[in-house]
């Protein structure tokens, strides 16, 4: 897994005053509207529920340092979590270091209290110390919040004081920065009061113990209650590793509510990622998001391809982003109409800003939220290789044209394939004579020959495909 290190740089240590009831989280390099930032400041000001917020911080926190699969000593370096502040909301984000979790603290500004949030994404110091302090949190008055240098820090001077130098993986950072894209394809699929949302959370399964499923069970809900099914059916949602669900029992005492989303299901589903929202006092929520299973993280889902692949799709995320301003909820028409887009190009434009990191997804929103990673964006192809390979295919006059739905793909080793149906369409049933698509048959995104297929037929006249040309694989 190829990875480099990255370095966090702290004026100081996240810290807890119980002295005067106070938060400081500080924050490393990160992005704001006027650029680069060394550490920006959002909040200055107080959480409303105190004891719910401080949990779902730790939470937050937990799904930061954990490997749910293959799990590492405990003490093995965690990767810092990463706040975005925009349109009067803070969002707290982790993503578990088995790249197959993702948790997300949504503070809306009813959880919020006297002063203004700023606006850009960086990340925050979660240490030790720090959650042992909020872990012992008590009382029930409103607890201060200082996001960035403030008056702690002030105290322990100015220059750099804390650095943190830890590994972030290609794959990590991929599956963080999809993550939000593949949550975008999810629908709402059932609604629980909070007592069932504690009574069948209670009675999982625990992350490391003797009797944690590594299998992927099936949820339905029915008669205000959940079940778990060994087999999938409409309606139902997938738990895939149902110990990775630990981190919510930090907050069941404070839950309100439960909701879970997932794409569409039939009796021949394969297991699938879903969301797990528990909605807290304040408004706030916590999200825990499960790739389809323990062993295999977000990277290489592949659903994001389509998209990718269309010819106006740079331009338009590049358009795009001009108009992105930390909003809170993106309205992709209101957008579509500010850009001169169609719907479908402007979101095809956010699938683009997503895997690079640039949007966030908030399924109880049903819409994306600006937010930029502090991680080196544009790296599209490098962290997708079927789309590169497809590229080159292309590049090197591979794609032929056989007749109605069907095109023949030659790859530089010589192997030649045979694409049959719509792969020139984004989302279409396709099949290809591939190892790829006979292991997996199109459940993780098309293969790079139904990618260069598709590219081909999206680019007429460029020559891409031959003899034939793009309509013998458009037509039917």
């Amino acid at each position: 897994m190829p990875s480099a290190t990255t370095t966090y740089s702290y004026r100081a240590s996240s810290a807890f005053d119980s002295a005067v009831h106070a938060l400081a989280l500080q924050t490393s390099g990160g992005r704001t509207p006027a650029g680069a930032a060394a550490h920006p400041h959002f909040f200055d000001g107080t959480l409303v529920e105190s004891q719910a917020s401080a949990a779902a911080l730790l939470a937050v926190a937990d799904v930061a340092a954990a490997r749910y699969h293959d799990p590492r000593p405990a003490g093995s370096a965690s990767l810092d979590p990463v706040v975005t502040a925009g349109g009067g909301w803070l969002r707290f984000e982790s993503f578990s270091g088995c790249c197959g979790v993702h948790a997300r603290l949504d503070v809306p500004p009813a959880g919020l209290d006297g002063g203004e949030v700023g606006r850009g994404t960086t990340n925050v110091d979660v240490n030790l110390p720090l959650r042992d302090a909020l872990g012992r949190l008590a009382g029930r008055e409103p607890l201060g919040l200082t996001v960035g240098p403030g008056e702690l820090t002030v105290r322990a001077g100015g220059d750099p004081i804390v650095e943190k130098k830890v590994p972030l993986p290609d794959r990590w950072i991929r599956g963080f920065a999809e993550t939000p894209v593949i949550v975008s394809r999810f629908d709402l699929r059932a609604e629980l009061p909070a007592a069932e949302a504690v009574r069948f959370l209670r009675a999982l399964p625990r992350a490391g113990s003797g009797n944690a499923s590594r299998g992927a069970e099936w949820v339905v809900a029915a008669n205000g209650r959940l079940r778990t099914t060994s087999r999938p059916a409409p309606g139902a949602v997938c738990l895939p590793g149902p110990q990775r669900l630990t981190a919510l029992r930090r907050v069941l005492r404070h839950a309100r509510g439960l909701r879970l989303y997932g794409p569409p299901v039939t009796t021949r589903s394969a297991a699938q990622a879903a969301a797990w929202e528990v909605s807290l006092p304040a408004g706030l929520r916590l999200t825990l998001t499960l790739s389809p299973e323990t062993g295999r993280g977000f990277s290489g889902e592949g659903t994001v391809l389509d998209d990718l692949s269309g010819p106006d799709v740079e331009a338009d995320a590049e358009l795009l982003s001009v108009l992105l301003a930390w909003d809170s909820r993106i309205d992709t028409a209101e957008l579509a109409a500010g850009a001169g887009l169609t719907v479908g190009r402007t979101r095809a434009a956010l699938t683009r800003l997503g895997v690079d990191g640039r949007v966030g997804y908030d399924p109880a929103a049903a819409a994306y939220f600006h937010r930029e990673l502090p991680f080196v964006p544009g790296r599209t192809e490098d962290h997708n290789p079927r789309l590169r390979a497809a590229r080159a295919i292309l590049a090197a006059g591979g794609v032929r044209g056989l007749g109605p739905g069907r095109a023949e793909v030659t790859t530089a080793d010589g192997h030649t394939h045979r694409v049959r149906g719509d792969a020139g369409t984004a989302g279409a049933a396709f099949a290809c004579t591939c190892q790829w698509w006979a292991e997996h048959e199109g459940r993780r995104g098309p293969c790079s020959h139904a990618l260069a297929v598709r590219i081909a037929t999206d680019a007429p006249g460029t020559g891409a495909m031959t003899p034939d040309g793009p309509e013998a694989v458009r037509s039917r």
